[in-house]
């Protein structure tokens, strides 16, 4: 028998945790289904990643987030929402990845997974964007050597290193890489260090360029990678260097045609932003929800934890009004 839901939420991280304690507090009955670990997004972060924004700001539920350093760490952030949840005591499904939300003749919604068969009255889609990498699309960019995400420096001490573009991440990476012995070289779109930098770590990058500890191509762009070496184009010709790994941190996006699926139009530009009610998160499709980064489409930036809390109360009060 398939199980009858008020609303499914789809994703548990921060967003999709607050629309849930959100829920609760409504008295409807609830579902999240994520497909990895909760917070999933955080889990799979660098292991020594820094926020951008203080503990306060990444608070659900009126739930105080102690945090001793002035800006909390991937793992003080899943110490937190691990906390949350023994609070709350969420209806939550892990490690179940949903494949069709589909519309029923009733405005109801079917949702599949890998696991299981639901059905109900309104989804709530929060499924963040760190799940696909954008490539770069160049000859070579399959090899084993070339990783789309971080995780720690120490694989790569004393080894050849080139890490694409100036964001947070590949900041972070170059500078500990660097400090962990590897031989680093950056290859940079723009000709400077991406203003949205940590503020604290901006200067850090600039000063080791500067010094030529690291090794920066600036309005550069790879154009072939291979086995030991690659081959990138720099206002001065083409170079070519010795390589070992490629850290290929050019950003991640929401999976949109996941969206599209479900019937949610996006805009004709290349920004792909979904057509969503601003007050009340509610897509083109009737009872179909967004709330967190996956609001913006490929404007990864504009959506963060601490901006997009709200969308858990919009929804929830439009839903039981």
């Amino acid at each position: 028998m398939t199980k009858q839901y008020d609303l499914i939420i789809v994703g548990g991280g921060p967003i999709g945790l607050a629309c849930a304690i959100e829920a609760q507090k409504k008295n409807l009955k609830y579902l999240i289904i994520e497909k990895g670990a909760i917070v999933n997004s955080i889990f799979n972060y660098p292991l020594y990643m820094t926020f951008f924004s203080t503990a306060e700001r990444l608070e659900i539920g009126n739930i105080p987030f102690n945090c001793l350093a002035p800006k909390p760490g991937r793992q003080e952030a899943l110490e937190y929402y691990r906390n949350i949840h023994r609070y709350f005591n969420f209806n939550i499904n892990l490690f179940e990845c949903v494949s069709e939300v589909k519309k029923q003749e009733d405005d109801s919604f079917k949702v599949k997974t890998d696991k299981d068969l639901y059905n109900t009255k309104n989804v709530i889609i929060a499924t963040g964007f760190y799940d696909i990498p954008i490539e770069m699309k160049i000859k070579g960019e399959e090899l084993p050597k070339v990783r789309h995400y971080y995780k720690e420096a120490h694989e790569y001490a004393f080894r050849n290193i080139l890490v694409v573009g100036a964001n947070n991440s590949s900041v972070d990476a170059a500078l500990e890489c660097w400090r962990k012995g590897a031989n680093v070289t950056m290859v940079i779109r723009k000709n400077e260090i991406n203003s949205r930098v940590k503020y604290w770590v901006k200067p850090d990058i600039e000063n080791r360029i500067e010094e030529g500890s690291i090794k920066a191509y600036f309005a550069s762009n790879i154009t072939e990678i291979r086995e030991s070496e690659v081959e990138i184009e720099t206002p001065n010709g083409k170079v070519t260097i010795d390589n070992d790994f490629v850290l290929a941190l050019t950003g991640y996006k929401p999976d949109l045609s996941f969206l599209q699926n479900m019937g949610i139009q996006l805009s004709d530009d290349e920004l792909k932003i979904p057509v969503y009610n601003p007050e009340t998160m509610e897509t083109n499709v009737k009872g179909l929800f967004l709330a967190g980064v996956v609001c913006g489409g490929m404007q990864t930036h504009k959506w963060f934890i601490e901006n997009s809390r709200i969308h858990a109360n919009m929804i929830m009060d439009y839903i039981t009004a």
